[in-house]
């Protein structure tokens, strides 16, 4: 399929963004890119350490800034979970196609209990906080969003081949 678009996929900690946008990307021949990723590229350090240094604020800021730069690229799929600022939710629905990787946060849980790398899960309770997450997450992931896609217990390469059928059939609609 050629097409030069972008793909966002957003979706909470664990939905399988950075999997199934890997995925996405090689089969439609587009460059991928994290925005998590991209921030610890540029900060020397992992995500946890700058929560740690400049607390969500301070991310949420460089968040920001990363977010406006990847979202003015051109044929890139990206992963990001950078919803809560109004700013950030208007540039991913200007600027491309915008997939919801929705999935339960008792999945969710199942997913990342194991990871150390989820700042926003630390302490007590990282189900309970999950499912706070999602309740306040949801409404914003499901505003902007062009297609809404139950991750559910279903395997990558599936979930991946549903994806690109269904952003074919939008792309051939808006063609």
């Amino acid at each position: 399929m050629e097409r030069a678009g972008n793909i966002f996929l957003v979706g909470m900690m664990g939905a399988g963004k950075t999997t199934v946008g890997r995925l996405l990307a090689r089969r439609l021949k587009l460059r991928f890119l994290d925005s998590d990723q991209e921030i610890e590229s540029r900060c020397g350090v992992r995500v946890p350490l700058i929560f740690e240094i400049e607390g969500e604020t301070g991310f949420r800021a460089r968040e920001a800034q990363v977010l406006a730069e990847l979202t003015a690229l051109e044929g890139v799929v990206l992963g990001t979970g950078a919803v809560l600022s109004e700013d950030n939710r208007r540039r991913l629905a200007a600027h491309g196609t915008v997939v919801y990787l929705r999935a339960r946060p008792e999945d969710l849980y199942e997913r990342v209990r194991h990871d150390k790398n989820r700042p926003l899960l630390a302490g007590g309770d990282p189900l309970g906080r999950l499912r706070t997450l999602f309740s306040e997450r949801d409404p914003l992931y499901r505003s902007i969003a062009d297609l809404t896609v139950d991750t559910g217990r279903q395997g990558v390469n599936a979930l991946a081949r549903q994806l690109l059928f269904k952003i074919e059939e939008r792309w051939k609609a808006s063609a």
